[in-house]
């Protein structure tokens, strides 16, 4: 077991109290948005086993099989193929989607063909990853996820009595779903940008007057980018509110954003993100209709299930997160050896122990990374994530 000191990334969207409220130190005044645990080259934890703090990354590109067993290893590489983070959003987040595996591949070697510096602005794949996502909720965390049925997507936009917003209603009616709303997705991002943004600005309004939780989430959403086309593009998805413990799996294709809450990620490691508004980043249209899935799909919230370690179902195999609620009563739970793991301490005191007797305490927002040949006891009182990879 290692000790974990983990970065924090200060985007603009982020809560300056969220994560020092969870560490239980003051905020800086700064927004703190994401904490990071595991070996991404952008910020990767570090940890020290007696000769000084040495990067997470390096401790695996030493000894990968030692580190990440061979099941691991010869599944995903060399690499920790998952990523996690307590992300802590003030404002919302960039409405996007993410490439498949191929679609990830052939973008990716695309821009290397036509020398796209990795770095640049303009540049959609930073790597030949995809990048499957799962964020469990903290506190309540609202969030898009997935398209909502064309006709309910007409009657909003009817209901709003913005005259602008009207032939996107029609078109939602009259033509097949998917059609329909590919066709309105590209309609709203190739607009003129000057009408474009006095039809963003009626739709504001509209929003702020009309009655309703959802037409005031949207609203929220809304002043944080004026004129931004993303806002009407919102308006095409469904919106939902996770309970604490509650989460969603964010697939490829699903276009989505998170608009506000504390909660804990998960994903593959990659960068790889095409952006359809609420951001002023780089946005490629043909791109991002390549991308998109076209269809309309429920959000899908889950709930941990299994006893006693509470999993949350996920179909791909690059990363698995379970969560432990610990009453201080129960027996010493067991956690396996057989893959590498990341353990982060949510609420409470964790105790982890090795088969050496070596122990480790984790208070809230403190993590633990542990090697894939080690089984670690726990017990305490508090909630334990432990994210891992498929056995």
């Amino acid at each position: 077991m290692d000790r974990l000191v983990n970065t924090i990334r200060p985007y603009a969207w982020g809560s300056p109290t969220a994560i020092p409220r969870l560490l239980g130190v003051e905020p800086t005044g700064e927004p703190q948005a994401e904490l990071w645990m595991g070996a991404h080259p952008g910020a990767p934890s570090r940890l020290d086993r007696g000769t000084g703090p040495v990067s997470l990354a390096d401790v695996i590109a030493a000894d990968p099989a030692g580190e990440l067993g061979a099941a691991t290893l010869t599944a995903y590489g060399p690499r920790l193929p998952f990523l996690l983070k307590l992300l802590a959003a003030e404002t919302p987040l960039s409405l996007q989607v993410h490439p498949d595996l191929d679609q990830a591949a052939a973008g990716f070697a695309d821009e290397e063909a036509r020398g796209i510096p990795v770095d640049a602005a303009h540049r959609n794949y930073k790597d030949a990853n995809h990048k499957p996502e799962l964020i469990c909720a903290l506190t309540p965390f609202d969030g898009l996820c997935g398209f909502r049925p064309a006709a309910e997507s007409a009657e909003l936009l009817d209901g709003l009595g913005v005259d602008e917003l009207k032939p996107y209603a029609d078109l939602l009616r009259a033509r097949p779903e998917g059609d329909a709303l590919r066709e309105v997705l590209t309609a709203v991002l190739t607009a003129d940008p000057v009408a474009m943004a006095d039809t963003v600005h009626k739709t504001t309004e509209a929003l702020e007057a009309a009655e309703g939780e959802d037409h005031a989430t949207y609203a929220a959403m809304a002043r944080h980018y004026p004129g931004d086309p993303g806002v009407i593009a919102a308006l095409l998805l469904n919106l939902v509110r996770l309970e604490p413990g509650e989460a969603l799996f964010l697939g490829a294709g699903v276009p989505h954003a998170y608009l506000s809450g504390l909660g804990v990620e998960i994903m593959a490691n990659s960068d790889n993100v095409l952006r359809c508004g609420l951001t002023p980043k780089h946005v490629d249209v043909p791109e991002l209709l390549r991308v998109v899935r076209f269809e309309a799909t429920a959000p899908g919230v889950l709930r941990a299930s299994g006893e006693p370690d509470q999993e949350y179902p996920t179909p791909i195999g690059e990363f698995r997160l379970s969560r432990h609620v610990l009453d201080g009563r129960a027996p010493t739970r067991t956690l396996p050896a057989g893959t590498p793991s990341i353990l982060l301490c949510t609420a409470g005191r964790i105790a982890l122990r090795d088969r050496d007797g070596a122990r480790l305490d984790l208070a809230p927002g403190q993590s633990a990374y542990v090697r894939a040949d080690e089984t670690v006891d726990v017990t305490g009182a508090g909630t334990l994530f432990r994210s891992t990879t498929a056995p």
